[in-house]
């Protein structure tokens, strides 16, 4: 995972409009579906909106310049 997205995520989940929100972090390399699907992609970030790992939504992927406010209106806009 890029490191400075890792820092700017884990600053908004401190943050009461995302207290709920919960980081995972995965490593592709783990499982063949999801190397084959972001060998090229990464970061990717997604939600799950319930406990079925079957419903994760991927979202767009974020500029690597991306302040931390411009995360933040990219979170609420899918959350």
């Amino acid at each position: 995972m890029c490191e400075g997205l890792l820092e700017k995520l884990e600053q908004i989940v401190k943050t009461p409009d995302f207290a709920s929100l919960q980081l995972e972090i995965r490593d592709i390399t783990t499982r063949e579906d999801w190397f084959q699907a972001y060998q090229y992609e990464v970061p990717v970030l997604s939600f799950n909106q319930g406990v079925d790992e079957n419903r994760e939504q991927s979202l767009p992927r974020p500029s690597p310049r991306a302040s931390v406010q411009q995360l933040k209106k990219m979170l609420h806009s899918y959350l």
